[in-house]
């Protein structure tokens, strides 16, 4: 049966913290790396070079004993000691791959295999003579342990949510390197592998270690106060993370490998997330008395919810408690809003699709291992490679690497000259346009015929006239507000001089402050947009005349060509058309081929010697 989705007890996070993921680590059999290893090196090399590799052969091996067959234990010291062990292994693989042919093609290192099990199936797993299957084992392995280290700190203290955020970070660039760096591929293609080691799961799971450093940052956005519009572009990315990580699991291979509750986890993640940003996002709406849009933002996020709690199956109980408790929080603030909507605002609540998508901040990113992998100063093995050897390789690598820059100089050079005299001689427009083989992106020509579909340039006086009306009636409604306003208090002051101190009604001014205040407001934001419209609607007037082009169909037809002949050639307009393009060609052609012809005998040099 596959592990459950949490590790034991001790790497969780706190019940006060939202429920989070953690990766169990792959199994793997006991392997005796050195007798295989020293053979090699005696039938490849000598006896004495086996001999002299002794040291290196016994630290490769307990290498592999610390990071692979030892058991984890629940405490983060142990966890950290595994990172480190881990680390070391991989970058002893690192010189192992490059002096040992151990490949199922290649199998020259005899009776040497590595059997691994899948980290989600234990009862799957596989085993081959291939460096790739350990290398790529091995980094998932300390993508998981990361993931553990994330899980196990305390994320109610700013250090302990420091030290999450920057594991899971850590984790996302372990599984990012395995896909990144071609080494699951390469695990595959050596032969059958686990579906754990697949790039698909490596790309899944470095989604889902992104949401939940992310995640991460969103607490500490809110526990710290910040804004709603920033904790909502913050919450808003994580469920896109969440939304991406869903989406690998629903496909192949993932979409029948992974439990249930591993799913339903993700996809409630996803939605929860959505809906957060939504409710976030509303907040700030409200302070904007932005009271329409809130309520259409808070009923999408509630939709979200719903129809992922339907889903869910098997989601740990602290998740779904959260999910309830943000869905009761946006139920409140949606009555209190319908509610001053009806009495108040009086807004045309605006439909779901003509909502813009809400805007996301990515606070994080993997974090590159590429560092913390290298084995650049590692002296394993380092006999078996003569030192001359590898300077005279570097050396070439260095020259390679000046010419080429230099070539590309040239070439760049070469092409900036090239194309300001084809500029100034009109080539090669003029050529396409005495052909008539002119004819405009097909980008640019989905657009034109989009305006043609609305009615073209004459289609924006109906808009504009569309904004003439609505402008009418809301100086309408803000006069007959006004008059409402003045009328009620005069009645207050009649009724004031009538009653005299039997009329204990407070004045009228002070019970309408609020509302003249917002009033006036109004008259300030139709001014300003009545400016906005004129202005528009002056541009739209002076550019007529260049849009009227838009009406054209087809609209190639509406672009400028050449008369032919422009002057007279005594008929060989066509020939000497043609000679112009040839050359054209045949000059482009040697500019680019000079170079390449550089760097092809450069390169035929170096492999000769």
């Amino acid at each position: 049966s596959p592990p459950p989705p949490f590790p034991p007890s001790g790497h969780r996070a706190p019940m006060a913290a939202n429920v989070m993921l953690a990766i169990h680590e792959k199994k793997a059999t006991v392997v005796d790396l050195y007798r295989p290893l020293r053979q090699y090196i005696a039938s490849a090399y000598s006896e004495r070079d086996a001999a002299t590799a002794d040291d290196d052969l016994c630290a490769v091996r307990d290498l592999r004993a610390a990071a692979v067959e030892s058991p984890s234990l629940p405490d983060s010291s142990s966890l950290e000691q595994r990172c480190a062990a881990l680390l070391a292994y991989a970058r002893a693989l690192a010189l192992v791959e490059a002096r040992f042919p151990i490949s199922p093609d290649r199998a020259h290192v005899h009776s040497l295999s590595f059997t691994w099990h899948d980290a989600f199936k234990t009862n799957k797993k596989v085993s081959l003579p291939s460096v790739h299957l350990e290398k790529a084992a091995v980094l998932f392995n300390l993508g998981a342990v990361y993931s553990q280290i994330a899980l196990a700190a305390d994320r109610t203290t700013d250090v302990g949510i420091r030290t999450a955020c920057g594991a899971f970070q850590s984790a996302a660039g372990a599984f990012a390197w395995l896909r990144e760096s071609g080494v699951a591929a390469k695990a595959v293609a050596a032969g059958a592998t686990t579906v754990d080691l697949t790039p698909d799961c490596a790309a899944m799971l470095e989604k889902l270690m992104l949401a939940q450093a992310q995640e991460c940052f969103l607490e500490k956005v809110i526990a710290g106060g910040k804004p709603p519009a920033l904790c909502s572009k913050v919450a808003r990315q994580v469920g896109v993370f969440y939304e991406e990580a869903y989406a690998a699991l629903c496909a192949p291979p993932l979409s029948q490998h992974f439990d249930r509750t591993w799913v339903s986890h993700v996809q409630l993640k996803a939605a929860q997330f959505y809906a957060d940003a939504c409710y976030r996002f509303s907040l700030d709406l409200h302070q904007q008395e932005e009271i329409a849009q809130e309520i259409a933002r808070l009923k999408i996020g509630m939709n979200a919810l719903a129809d992922a709690k339907k889903a869910a199956k098997g989601v740990a109980a602290p998740l779904l408690d959260s999910v309830n408790k943000l869905e009761s929080n946006m139920k409140t603030n949606l009555e209190r809003a319908m509610k001053e909507n009806n009495s108040v605002y009086l807004m045309r609540v605006p439909e779901a699709g003509t909502l813009g998508a809400l805007p996301a901040a990515s606070l994080v990113k993997s974090t590159s291992l590429a560092e913390v992998l290298d084995a650049s100063n590692e002296r394993l093995f380092s006999s078996l490679v003569p030192d001359g050897s590898m300077k005279a390789l570097s050396k070439y690598t260095e020259m390679v690497d000046d010419i080429i820059r230099t070539q590309a100089e040239k070439l760049q050079q070469s092409s900036e000259i090239t194309r300001v005299r084809l500029k100034e001689m009109d080539l090669p427009d003029s050529i396409l346009s005495l052909e008539g083989n002119v004819s405009i992106p097909a980008d640019l020509k989905e657009d034109v015929e989009a305006v043609q579909i609305s009615g073209g340039p004459a289609g924006l006086e109906a808009e504009l006239q569309q904004l003439r009306d609505l402008n009418r009636v809301n100086q309408e409604l803000l006069v007959q507000t006004e008059e409402m306003l003045q009328k009620e208090a005069s009645e207050d002051a009649q009724f004031r001089t009538q009653f005299g101190s039997r009329w204990t009604r407070p004045q009228s001014s002070t019970l309408t402050k609020n509302i003249q205040d917002r009033l006036n407001l109004f008259v300030g934001n139709l001014k300003k947009a009545a400016a906005s419209d004129a202005l528009i609607e002056r541009d739209v007037k002076e550019s007529y005349p260049l849009m009227s082009i838009l009406d054209r169909r087809p609209i190639e037809s509406a672009l400028p060509s050449i008369s032919r002949p422009i002057m007279s050639l005594d008929g060989n307009e066509d020939a000497i058309v043609g000679a112009l393009k040839q050359s054209l060609v045949m000059h482009l052609f040697l500019l680019a081929g000079e170079h390449v012809a550089g760097l092809t005998c450069f390169f035929k040099l170096g492999k000769t010697n």
